[in-house]
C-alpha cells in the first residue's frame, strides 16, 4: 500500500447557469449550503422543478414548471444541436432538452459543468507516460471533468500539442473561445455527432497533434478512428460508454478498442495442449488503448495498467488484479490491489474444505460489516473461516468502502500489526462469499494448491506424450483433488481417486474422462 498527497481546486461558474433560470426557481440554489455539490437541475413541463445532488434530490419551488419557464431558459442559452444539447457562452454547463412529437421543448436537464484543477493527480503518472488512456465510468462520475484536466496538464505542464475533439462543446464550453480549463490545448468543434469520427481523423491529418482528447466514443466508426489515431503514434485519451473493462469486452460495438474479440475453434491436440475447450475467445489485434481507468467515483479509480494481459486473462477465465487508487479524507492517495473476477468465466463458484490443510480455521475480524451476514456466507460456502471479536489474533480484516475511506484508528492499527485489510465494494451475498473464498484460499496456502494443479498438468502431459498408462499424484484434500480431476477432464483424460484419508490421491490415465469419483 502506498500513499501520496493531492489537492484540488474547483471552479464551476454556477452563477452563470443560475442566471438563465427563472428567478423563482434559482433563488433557493443561490444560498444553498451544498451548491458546490449540485449536479443538475431538472425542469419538466407540468412538474415541480428539482435539483439533484450526489446523495439526494430537492424540490426548488412548489409551483409546476410552465411553458413560459422553459421558453425563458431557451432564449438565454446557445442553440440546440442535432443531439439536443446547448451550452452557455464561456462556461462548461450543458443544457439538454426533451421534445414532444411536434418538436417543442417540454423538458430541460441543466447539468453543472465544473473545472477541477488537480483531479488527475490520482492518475497523473499514467497521463504523463505517453500511453493511450481510456476512461470508463457511469454517467456523472467525472469522466469529462477529468478529460479537461488531462488536456490542460498535457498542453501547459508538458508543452505538448493537444487537440480536443469537442462534439457537444462539453469539454471546452460553448462559444468560439475555449474555456480556460483546457489550458493551451486547441479545440475542434464538431458540427454533428455523426461526424465525430471524421473530425478525429481530420485532427490528425491537418494539425499534427501529439495528443488527441475525445469524449464519448460510442460507435464502430469512432472506434475505428481511434485505432487509426493510435497506429499513427498519437497519444489518445478518451472516454467510452461502459462502467468496467469487462463491460467493454462484451460490447460488440466497442470491443475493438480492446483489440476486438473473436471465437476460435481449436483442434483436439491444441485444445489438450492449452487445457481448454475447443471453442475459445481470443483478441483479434492489439488493444487501441494501453491503459484503462475505471472511475468508480470522484475519489476512487481502478487502473488496468496492462490492457493486453488483462483482456487475455479475462477471456481465459482467469482472475485479474486491478490497482485501486483512492483519495482519503486527509487528501492522500492510497493504493491497494483488488481482485477482479472474470465476467466471462463459466465455472461455478469454488468451495473450500471446512478446514485448511493444517486444520487451522481462518479468523476474520469484521469492521463495519454485518457479522451475521458474514457467518451465513461462510456457512453457505463451507469455508474454513470464523468471525473474530478481536483484532488481535485475526488473520484478516473485512471492512466496507466508506469505513476504509475514513481510515479510522482500528484500520490503522491493523496495518501497523500487519493484518491484511480487505475492502468490500458492496454488501451483496455473492460478493461477500467471493471475498471470503479469496481470503480463505490465501490462508489455506495458495502456493500448495497451484503446485498440486501443476502436478496434475504434468501428469496429463506424461499420459498424452509418453503413452504412460497411469500416473499417481501425491495425496491431497478433497478440494484440491477436485481441481486435479478438472485438469484431467480438460485434457480429455480419465481420472479417479484411490486410498483412504488422509492419503487419498488422484490417478490420471488415458481414455475418455469419467469425472471425479469423490
Amino acid at each position: 500500500m502506498s500513499q501520496q498527497t493531492m489537492s484540488q481546486t474547483i471552479t464551476d461558474d454556477l452563477d452563470d447557469l443560475l442566471d438563465v433560470l427563472p428567478p423563482g426557481i434559482c433563488g433557493t440554489l443561490r444560498i444553498h449550503p451544498e451548491r458546490d455539490q449540485l449536479l443538475e437541475i431538472i425542469l419538466d413541463l407540468g412538474r415541480r422543478p428539482e435539483a439533484r445532488f450526489p446523495t439526494h434530490e430537492m424540490t426548488l419551488h412548489s409551483d409546476e414548471v410552465t411553458s413560459e419557464d422553459l421558453d425563458y431558459v431557451v432564449e438565454r442559452i446557445g442553440a440546440f444541436g442535432e443531439d439536443n444539447r446547448a451550452g452557455i457562452e464561456r462556461t462548461l454547463h450543458r443544457i439538454s432538452c426533451l421534445r414532444n412529437r411536434a418538436g417543442r421543448v417540454v423538458g430541460l436537464t441543466c447539468r453543472v459543468g465544473r473545472a477541477v484543477f488537480g483531479m488527475i493527480n490520482i492518475v497523473e503518472d499514467l497521463v504523463r507516460s505517453g500511453k493511450s488512456l481510456l476512461l470508463l465510468g457511469r454517467p456523472g462520475v467525472g469522466k469529462t471533468t477529468m478529460l479537461r484536466e488531462v488536456a490542460r496538464v498535457l498542453a501547459e505542464d508538458m508543452r505538448r500539442r493537444v487537440i480536443v475533439v469537442d462534439t457537444s462543446n462539453e469539454i471546452a464550453g460553448d462559444g468560439d473561445i475555449p474555456h480556460p480549463a483546457i489550458g493551451r490545448a486547441r479545440r475542434m468543434q464538431v458540427s454533428s455527432p455523426s461526424r465525430q469520427h471524421a473530425v478525429m481523423i481530420e485532427a490528425v491529418e491537418n494539425h499534427m497533434p501529439e495528443v488527441i482528447i475525445i469524449d464519448e466514443i460510442g460507435t464502430e466508426l469512432e472506434a475505428g478512428a481511434s485505432r487509426t489515431i493510435a497506429e499513427r503514434g498519437v497519444q489518445l485519451v478518451g472516454t467510452a460508454h461502459g462502467i468496467t473493462l469487462e463491460n467493454l469486452i462484451m460490447n460488440p460495438t466497442l470491443s475493438d478498442l480492446l483489440g476486438g474479440i473473436q471465437t476460435v475453434t481449436l483442434g483436439d491436440e491444441e485444445a489438450r495442449r492449452r487445457g481448454t475447450q475447443k471453442s475459445i475467445l481470443e483478441r483479434k489485434a492489439p488493444p487501441t488503448f494501453d491503459i484503462v481507468v475505471e472511475i468508480q467515483d470522484f475519489h476512487r479509480v481502478a487502473v488496468h495498467a496492462d490492457v493486453t494481459s488483462t483482456v487475455d486473462a479475462i477471456l481465459r477465465g482467469r482472475n485479474v488484479e486491478a490497482e485501486i487508487r483512492e483519495l482519503s479524507p486527509e487528501g492522500e492517495i492510497v493504493t491497494i490491489r483488488e481482485a477482479v473476477g472474470p465476467a466471462l468465466a463459466a465455472e461455478p463458484p469454488r468451495k473450500l474444505p471446512l478446514r485448511n490443510n493444517d486444520g487451522k480455521i481462518t479468523q476474520i475480524f469484521p469492521f463495519g460489516i454485518s457479522r451475521s451476514r458474514l457467518e451465513q456466507a461462510a456457512k453457505n460456502a463451507e469455508l474454513p473461516v470464523a468471525i473474530s471479536d478481536r483484532l488481535e489474533g485475526s488473520d484478516a480484516v473485512l471492512t466496507a468502502r466508506n469505513y476504509f475511506r475514513r481510515r479510522p484508528q482500528t484500520l490503522r492499527d491493523a496495518e501497523t500489526m500487519g493484518v491484511p485489510v480487505y475492502v468490500l465494494k458492496n454488501h451483496t451475498a455473492a460478493q461477500i462469499e467471493q471475498l471470503l473464498i479469496s481470503i480463505a484460499e490465501t490462508a489455506s496456502g495458495g502456493n500448495e494448491v497451484l503446485r498440486a494443479i501443476k502436478e496434475a498438468e504434468d501428469a496429463s502431459y506424461q499420459v498424452l506424450s509418453n503413452g504412460q498408462a497411469e500416473v499417481e499424484l501425491t495425496p491431497q484434500n478433497a478440494y484440491v483433488r477436485r481441481l486435479q480431476h478438472q485438469v484431467a477432464q480438460r485434457y480429455n483424460l480419465n481420472s479417479r481417486s484411490t486410498g483412504r484419508e488422509p492419503v487419498r490421491r488422484v490417478l490420471i490415465s488415458g481414455g475418455k474422462p469419467t469425472g471425479a469419483d469423490e
